[in-house]
């Protein structure tokens, strides 16, 4: 091998590692991560991801989602908040925090948030089952 072919080598792996290391790169890891159930390790590769890109919708959506699949529901809650503060009329984000909220026995909050979220996606049956499922309030 040449010096030259040597140096296109090297160029080419820090290229890969430098796009790994940038806040789209471990997004996608933690995508992969996360299509095969890993989804604690997929949140340690986006809470890295948030920490270079700050309050950016879809990492801190990923992130809210990895928390919540791996039991981390207190967090996944303030990530789900984190989602509606960027954009109020993320259905998913009222979605999500609903769930969070169900599973820490915070049902009449949770049933808010479900709520919203079919208001705003009225034809999501996931999220009225979700809502249906919660029962009215007592």
């Amino acid at each position: 091998m040449t010096d030259q072919a040597d140096r296109g080598d090297l160029d080419a792996r820090l290229a890969e590692l430098a796009e790994r290391e940038t806040a789209y790169g471990l997004l996608q890891r933690a995508k992969s991560m996360l299509k095969r159930r890993h989804y604690a390790q997929a949140a340690v590769l986006l809470e890295r991801a948030s920490r270079l890109e700050p309050h950016k919708g879809s990492i801190v959506e990923e992130l809210a989602r990895a928390y919540y699949n791996s039991g981390q529901h207190s967090r996944a809650a303030d990530s789900f908040r984190e989602l509606i503060e960027i954009d109020p009329s993320a259905a998913y984000g009222h979605f999500g925090l609903g769930q969070s909220l169900k599973q820490l026995g915070k049902k009449d909050e949770a049933r808010l948030h479900l709520r919203l979220a079919v208001a705003l996606a009225p034809d999501s049956t996931l999220y009225l089952g979700a809502l249906n499922r919660l029962g009215s309030a007592k």
